[in-house]
């Protein structure tokens, strides 16, 4: 579908801000020794890439990237993958929490951030400014919430998702008639007469296409656009966070209005959203593609080899590049670059990142476990699991931490750079 044409010149009068995420301690132990961006995704990409590939197939080529936690794979990758002439004006450029005359805190949330760096983001005439988070699953063409803010006459637009009743306790839900405007906000609301109140309006969902008697609530994406002025005004104070913050104060005084997502979208915020979005990829018409043509997700041009299969079982599998598989049987997983999976490995399931580097054979000894897998888990970079070793969640608690891996939420997770001695059952 054709996004709607723009007055000529908005999207270089728009500056795309991404927020490079707290410690991410949800997603410990991928975010151990990286960013949550910075944490590998589909088996080649890395998931900053996800909104910085949706704004350079928008049409918007000045990109910032705000970091400040574990920061080191996330700025190489950037580096690597995001590279323009010397005759463009685009860039994608990182911002990192520093120390400044006027301040040394690190940032304080999503808005502190912003405030922090509103010196770079006001040395263009940028006239609207696309907020978006760096931990995110989805596709859009950033052109059509542009032409809406604009057309609206929107101070602020905030994207929506409508999600069902049981959904809406997990997410900031706004309020908002025909007319889009949002009146309300409630953080999370868990009470049932709560709401009843903030279900969407009949004629709003007939809108949008879906049946009036459906029940939906606008759960809030963290994604905004804003107005120049609007962004400096509301900045204008310490309030630490837009979606808990920022916006539900602006809706008091400001013209915020919604624009209404209604395709694929995932929060990659827990170790369950995770292991559940990679699965998700490898069925077969999954909900969201990489096979997007028009629409492609871009990353660090790595010039691997093709994978080599020295005989495999394969069923359900994305194989990335660099692999070498002898006689595996793969099920149903994801298996990151350089993946090394020797003969009689059984994988159900399962994510693995694969490694960052193939190790020499000088480098190799009788007493060291080579890089790859022997004989429902993910795999960290550069794990050495040795043969006779059994992963499996079974009989174990929810979470639990022990020296070589971890369990949240019922899924076993082998950390960066652990090895596995052989005949070990988790």
């Amino acid at each position: 579908m054709q996004a709607p044409s723009l007055p000529p010149g908005t999207t270089q009068r728009t500056l795309a801000i991404i927020m490079g995420g707290g410690a991410g301690t949800r997603l410990f132990p991928l975010t151990k020794d990286r960013a949550k961006p910075a944490v590998p995704l589909g088996g080649k990409y890395r998931l900053v890439d996800i909104p910085i590939s949706n704004c350079l197939n928008s049409g918007l080529r000045s990109i910032y990237l705000l970091t400040q936690f574990n920061t080191m794979s996330l700025h190489r990758h950037v580096q690597a993958a995001y590279k323009f002439d010397n005759f463009s004006r685009s860039f994608v450029d990182i911002l990192a929490a520093q120390q400044t005359p006027e301040g040394s805190q690190w940032y304080q949330g999503t808005a502190d951030a912003v405030r922090q760096n509103m010196r770079y983001f006001l040395e263009r005439p940028y006239e609207f400014y696309l907020i978006l988070s760096g931990d995110q699953l989805y596709r859009m063409d950033f052109r059509s919430l542009l032409h809406q803010h604009i057309r609206s006459g929107a101070e602020i637009t905030l994207t929506t998702k409508p999600v069902k009743r049981e959904q809406a306790s997990e997410f900031g839900i706004m309020l908002s008639g025909e007319d889009r405007r949002i009146t309300r906000f409630v953080e999370k609301p868990k009470e049932a007469k709560v709401l009843d109140q903030l279900k969407m309006d009949r004629a709003l969902l007939a809108g949008i296409g879906h049946g009036e008697d459906e029940e939906l609530f606008q759960a809030s994406m963290g994604i905004y656009v804003f107005n120049r002025n609007v962004l400096i005004d509301c900045l204008n104070n310490d309030l630490a966070d837009f979606g808990k913050h920022v916006i539900p104060a602006a809706i008091q005084t400001r013209n915020v209005v919604a624009y209404i997502f209604d395709g694929y979208w995932e929060d990659i915020g827990t170790i369950r959203a995770f292991y559940e979005a990679n699965l998700d990829l490898t069925d077969l018409v999954p909900a969201y593609s990489f096979f997007e043509s028009e629409a492609p997700i871009y990353t660090h041009p790595r010039f691997l080899p093709g994978s080599k299969i020295n005989g495999a079982t394969l069923r359900q599998a994305i194989i990335s590049d660099g692999c070498i598989i002898s006689d595996g049987h793969i099920e149903r997983s994801v298996i990151g670059v350089r993946s090394i999976i020797q003969s009689g490995a059984t994988i159900r399931n399962s994510v693995v990142m694969g490694a960052d580097y193939y190790e020499l054979s000088s480098d190799r000894t009788a007493e060291k476990i080579p890089i790859g897998i022997g004989r429902n888990w993910i795999i960290d970079k550069n794990a050495r699991i040795a043969d006779g070793v059994v992963i499996t969640p079974e009989g174990k608690p929810e979470n639990f931490d022990a020296e070589n891996y971890y369990i949240r939420d019922g899924i076993v997770v082998i950390p960066k750079n652990a090895t596995i001695p052989p005949g070990f059952w988790i």
